[in-house]
């Protein structure tokens, strides 16, 4: 049987949660602007599988209306009851470059307990590429939980601001190898003679994996 718009309609209104999952999955089908339409139900959706997937899918369906789009996104990152769905809203503000919704994700990542949102919030900076985020991301380099330190390194590697350099320059030699290999990715992006000199160093790193990539930023600057 063929999708269509009608049939995905009828799907989203079934009482059966797998109908409605089936058929957030099925948007991805249509016409990017008939999925705008029929995916603004389920964000509301009972079930927080069905509202998750379908905000989810609001980073490449939320261009149709970006306004509007803004205003869903931030609807469930203040309001929704699941964690999950609330950093799905975080990751697409990014994704759409939604820089009116900075201040909300400034607000949520200070009013949280949840490690998921802020990691979700200070992950989706880089994206956004705000200039604002830099004094958020320097507080998310303090944070007792590492994803959101990790998030940090790498986001202040999209942001584009060499004055992050001397903040990475102490997790050059952090004992989480994975850290020191978004070290390693944000210097490459940030570029300059004081990455380079750090990354000099990362070149000797003691897990190959880091080795290569600080020597192949080196040969490629």
């Amino acid at each position: 049987m063929s999708i269509t718009p009608e049939s995905v309609k009828e799907l989203l209104s079934s009482e059966d949660v797998g109908d409605r999952l089936r058929a957030v999955n099925q948007i991805r089908q249509l016409e990017p602007a008939v999925g705008f339409e029929l995916i603004q139900a389920a964000v509301g959706d009972s079930n927080a599988r069905v509202r998750y997937s379908a905000v989810s899918q609001l980073d490449t369906l939320g261009d149709q209306n970006l306004e509007l789009s803004l205003e869903i996104l931030r609807d469930r990152l203040f309001n929704d009851t699941e964690v999950d769905v609330q950093a799905a809203a975080a990751d697409c503000i990014g994704a759409l470059k939604l820089h009116d919704a900075f201040e909300d994700l400034q607000q949520v990542y200070h009013k949280t307990d949840e490690w998921l949102i802020q990691f979700s919030i200070i992950a989706t900076l880089g994206a956004l590429g705000d200039p604002r985020a830099f004094e958020l991301l320097k507080e998310a380099l303090s944070s007792e939980t590492e994803l959101v330190q990790t998030a940090a390194i790498s986001s202040f590697g999209e942001l584009g601001n060499l004055e992050a350099i001397p903040l990475l320059a102490p997790y050059a030699t952090n004992p989480d190898w994975q850290m020191r290999y978004r070290v390693v990715q944000a210097l490459t992006l940030l570029g300059g003679a004081e990455a380079k000199s750090i990354l000099e160093t990362l070149a000797n790193d003691e897990v190959e994996a880091i080795a290569t990539e600080a020597k192949q930023s080196l040969q490629s600057a």
